[in-house]
């Protein structure tokens, strides 16, 4: 990283360099070494982050994420997902973090992984996953995420010099004021555009289903998942939504295949019926799935657009109204909700939220979490 962002900051200065004069030459010199000994600074901080930090970065990206899909009001669904994702969190490297497991109130079959903790599962993956197995598999890869700090590195590759600028006023040491806002707008978008990078998300996978071996879960899992998100997105030429980004599924379904065999991860455990108890909902098709279209006010987290109701034909009124000279209706400049098969749009990502933002909290005993482990056969 630190010859990437030397390299980067002396690239900025070398054609005006040729033709300006040596004290010039040397004074941009000077401030591209600045900028990249800023950039390393604050990569070595984003390394070195304390616990605490990265909390308060996560819950502010994970407050994005609810405004912008809701919380899905289901106190039994919550704490079954909160179980499985507290059995695999006590077996990874980070156990002490406060775990919390949130599902978001959207159709769009989608996950992301905050910082410090912070893991959301949408209405729509819960539906297009089918054992508890599945489940545990992509919880996995998602605390993966979290456990290797895979956002906050996410942060500092995308945006190396202006984070670091930022950072570089901070005397605290940590991340506070415009340091924090860029860290939170970065790493939202990141999670929702799907922008880990292949080394990132085959690691997860590799890490994912070892963990969700390690705690008796079939690490196959996650194989059908893919292939079950393959076949959802069949008929689409760009990547959309859970695990859509690269490298490809085959490729990460083909690497997964040899570590299964490799490492004999051999755990068997399903929990199939568990699961279709918990979870009684289905997947929507993907080109059914309301989504807010482009220029739509939730896609920026704030209130989804409202549904259009039918209108009835009104007689037409004589002048030249704001429409006419805007292009169209206030409802067509400020977004619309459609189906995925009418309109432009990536379905699990531009799926509509609900409207709830509260966080259902559930409390889980050492007694109940001993004895859902048990229910792993």
């Amino acid at each position: 990283m630190r010859n990437t962002a030397l390299a980067l900051a002396l690239a900025g200065i070398m054609l005006p360099a040729t033709a300006a004069p040596a004290f010039a030459q040397l004074g941009g010199l000077n401030r591209a070494l600045g900028k990249a000994n800023k950039a390393k600074e604050v990569a070595d901080k984003a390394k070195g982050m304390s616990e605490a930090d990265e909390r308060k970065l996560g819950e502010q990206i994970s407050g994005m994420l609810i405004d912008r899909f809701g919380v899905y009001q289901d106190a039994a669904v919550t704490k079954y997902v909160s179980l499985v994702g507290r059995v695999l969190a006590s077996a990874s490297s980070r156990p002490a973090l406060d775990w919390q497991f949130i599902v978001l109130d959207t159709d769009g079959v989608n996950a992301y992984a905050a910082p410090g903790g912070l893991i959301h599962i949408t209405r729509g993956a819960l539906g297009l996953i089918k054992n508890e197995a599945e489940l545990a598999c992509v919880l996995g890869h998602e605390i993966t995420h979290v456990t290797e700090k895979h956002t906050v590195d996410a942060i500092v590759k995308s945006n190396r010099v202006s984070l670091a600028t930022d950072a570089a006023g901070d005397k605290a040491g940590g991340l506070t004021g415009e340091a924090l806002k860029v860290a939170v707008s970065e790493g939202y978008s990141n999670l929702f555009e799907n922008k880990f990078d292949r080394n990132e998300e085959m690691e997860a996978d590799k890490v994912g289903i070892a963990l969700a071996n390690k705690v008796g879960y079939a690490p196959s899992g996650m194989i059908a998942v893919l292939t079950r998100i393959s076949d959802r997105n069949k008929d689409r030429k760009e990547p959309n939504g859970l695990f859509a980004s690269h490298p490809q599924i085959k490729e990460r379904i083909g690497a997964m295949d040899k570590q299964i065999k490799k490492e004999k991860l051999n755990a068997t455990a399903t929990v199939a019926p568990r699961y279709a108890k918990a979870i009684t909902f289905d997947v929507k098709d993907a080109a059914t799935v309301a989504m807010l279209t482009p220029g739509a006010k939730g896609l920026a987290g704030s209130e989804p657009a409202k549904e259009e109701k039918p209108k009835t034909e009104e007689p037409k009124k004589k002048g030249f109204g704001l429409a006419k000279l805007t292009g169209g209706s206030q409802a067509q400049q400020t977004g619309t909700i459609a189906s995925a098969g009418s309109r432009g749009g990536i379905p699990d990502r531009d799926a509509v939220g609900g409207s709830n933002k509260n966080k259902v909290r559930v409390t889980i005993s050492a007694a109940e979490l001993e004895a859902f482990k048990k229910g792993i056969a």
